[in-house]
């Protein structure tokens, strides 16, 4: 199981700083670089023909901007700059080469400014990005030159904000999808706990009416009183961790959702997806007697959730395996399926809001109970999710 994958509080964290993943930012990297390439680096060439070592200089400062991206989101501030100086050197060895598109990358981490970078920032650096315009004008381009300079600096900038709002609603409806999944939780666990509470002031009850005729009955009485109670104490402290007081509500506290779902009962969320034609095989090892009765609900409500985002999302699949596995002290669950993956099932934060809550509350309950969860397609083809939970932790 891979315990550097991110969590939703994470994926919150991330977005409120802006931060991009390792991939994103290798793709931004070699997407800047290809169109700095492309379009200013072309127009170098074509310019700078017959200009001798004004030729090589200009090239030299291209390369530069291309290197430069490649910090453009960790030191976006410092980039700009240099970029914005290389560009308007470029301009001033060839002024062929139209000054908007000497500075293309300038425009370009501008644009990663104002989508990652706090709104502050980026507004003085659209300022500082339209002092160099008037040069355009200068140099016999025109009002049509200085607009289209000018408007190039505006669009970059205004994509960046786009992204940063877009970015902003995915992150908010992430969270309140968790805080959706956090509530559902609360109403399991109460349910779990007041069934423990009820068993045991029935077995008090027992123990006293025996506890001078039978004592050995009376004792195994009090020794079931005891496993209960730590079974509740350990469940009502995942719940006061997962919540601080001001999530606690008294809404919904008297509903009663359907009773005993566990891992004893996996062939009946089975039984469904074999319904739609879909093969379906449920494969247990380990003993699962004694499992603490929060992580037999999070465990039967993953597979649930897995068996359902299948039906879902995994294009052209007739075949699911579920693994289900006590070992040691954890419960390892493994859900594959065999279906096409479109891009919503793709494990990043956006892609998890298009493709639905499923990813989110799973994620979320394997947490709560201090496990981890994996979900991804396979480099063979399909897609799955796999989870560690813990026992350890709710004893």
């Amino acid at each position: 199981m891979d315990r550097s994958s991110r969590q939703p509080g994470d994926v919150f964290a991330g977005e409120a700083r802006g931060e991009l993943s390792s991939r994103a930012v290798r793709a931004l990297w070699w997407g800047s670089a290809g169109l700095v390439l492309a379009v200013p680096g072309t127009a170098v060439l074509v310019a700078g023909a017959e200009r001798g070592w004004r030729l090589f200089v200009a090239v030299a400062l291209v390369l530069v901007q291309v290197c430069a991206l490649r910090w453009q989101v960790r030191a976006p501030v410092a980039v700009l700059a240099v970029n914005a100086v290389t560009g308007i050197a470029v301009w001033a060895l060839l002024p062929a080469v139209s000054l908007t598109g000497a500075l293309l990358a300038a425009q370009v981490t501008l644009c990663v400014l104002s989508a990652t970078g706090p709104r502050r920032t980026s507004v003085w650096a659209l300022a500082a990005m339209c002092l160099p315009v008037p040069l355009a004008f200068w140099a016999g381009g025109g009002p049509t030159g200085v607009t289209v300079c000018l408007l190039a600096v505006v669009l970059a900038w205004t994509v960046g904000q786009w992204r940063r709002a877009q970015r902003a609603r995915a992150a908010a409806e992430l969270r309140r999808a968790v805080v959706e999944e956090r509530a559902r939780i609360a109403r399991e666990v109460h349910d779990v706990v007041a069934h423990t509470l009820s068993v045991m002031v029935i077995q008090a009850g027992a123990a006293d009416d025996v506890f001078a005729q039978c004592p050995d009955q009376a004792r195994q009485a009090l020794r079931a009183i005891e496993t209960g109670a730590r079974s509740a104490l350990g469940e009502l402290r995942l719940l006061l961790r997962a919540f601080g007081p001001e999530d606690m509500r008294d809404g919904e506290a008297g509903e009663q959702l359907e009773p005993g779902p566990s891992l004893a009962r996996l062939d009946e969320l089975a039984d469904p997806v074999r319904a739609t034609g879909m093969t379906v095989s449920v494969h247990r090892e380990g003993a699962f007697d004694g499992l603490p009765a929060v992580v037999d609900l999070a465990a039967y409500r993953i597979v649930q959730e897995a068996l359902t985002n299948t039906l879902r999302h995994a294009v052209g699949a007739d075949e699911v395996g579920v693994c289900v596995t006590v070992e040691g002290e954890c419960v390892k669950i493994s859900v594959v399926d065999n279906g096409r993956t479109p891009q919503g099932r793709s494990d990043a934060a956006g892609a998890v809001v298009a493709a639905g809550r499923g990813l989110v509350g799973m994620r979320e309950r394997a947490r709560l109970v201090g496990g981890d969860l994996r979900a991804g397609p396979l480099p063979r083809g399909g897609f799955e999710v796999a989870a560690r939970l813990p026992v350890e932790r709710v004893s």
